[in-house]
């Protein structure tokens, strides 16, 4: 088994790895694509929307005397903004997971093919509906979780000072933990590794998974970024998957019973 590298030579390793391999980075252009563009229709409309939801919400601040009545409903339009926009950095991934669960599977069982020594993937051995089923259900277990988070993080910003200064902080290292798991869930899945042994797994290395997560979700503050990032991303968290299962050393104790191991096939490349 090679040595753990730190999370951003991960992330590194799956920028340059997708790079060697032009065909796959096009491929996990695809669901980025689709998710940006779905994403920023929301947020063009999310505006007109929150207007109508403000006034709806707030009918006891009909009678309210000007200037009152505008400050409080502006600083509700600016707080429902502010819960999409951090709603949609932290969800993006998810969403662009399970929008392009075929795509980043077929990429991640490429990176996985190019660094075994026998030619040979992990493989779940179950039906394609029920791989669809388990990543659905993921997905929403972790966008639910991504939500509490969110509420809780922009309630303690209005915090003074704590909220200008710590809050941001917690936020980038929560967001960076939440696209580390759901990015490592595409390779984890194929080796039936369920959400609880994930988050145990990487909760045991969170200087490792800060490393990979932390940078990732600064660059997705940066419009766009997310897209180009995203293939690379998941050859990354694959990397990271094979060091952490010791893909490489069978005798590397795994996190399943023996009798639920994945079978690896062989692939032609």
């Amino acid at each position: 088994m090679r040595d753990l590298r730190t999370g951003f030579g991960y992330l590194l390793e799956g920028q340059r790895w997708v790079g060697q391999h032009g065909r796959w980075f096009g491929i996990g252009l695809l669901p980025g694509l689709i998710t940006l563009v779905l994403y920023v229709a929301a947020l063009i409309g999310l505006p007109f929307v929150a207007v109508d939801f403000v006034e709806w919400a707030t009918p006891f601040a009909d009678d309210w005397d000007s200037p009152w009545l505008g400050i409080f409903r502006g600083f509700l339009l600016l707080f429902v903004f502010a819960l999409g926009l951090l709603l949609a950095v932290i969800t993006f991934t998810a969403v662009t997971l399970l929008i392009g669960q075929p795509f980043y599977e077929k990429l991640s069982e490429q990176v996985d093919i190019s660094e075994s020594a026998d030619g040979t993937a992990p493989e779940s051995g179950l039906p394609l509906i029920r791989e669809l089923w388990i990543s659905t259900r993921d997905s929403i277990r972790l966008l639910a979780r991504a939500l509490i988070w969110a509420v809780l993080l922009l309630a303690l910003g209005f915090i003074p000072v704590l909220g200008q200064t710590v809050v941001p902080v917690i936020a980038v290292f929560v967001t960076g933990f939440f696209l580390t798991q759901e990015l490592t869930s595409v390779a984890q899945a194929r080796r039936r590794i369920e959400v609880r042994e994930q988050l145990i797994l990487l909760r045991s290395r969170r200087k490792l998974v800060w490393g990979f997560g932390v940078p990732l979700a600064l660059a997705f503050l940066i419009p766009f970024v997310a897209v180009f990032l995203m293939p690379g991303a998941v050859a990354g968290a694959t990397l990271m998957v094979r060091d952490l299962e010791g893909d490489d050393d069978p005798t590397t104790q795994h996190p399943y019973p023996a009798s639920d191991n994945p079978v690896s096939v062989r692939i032609n490349k």
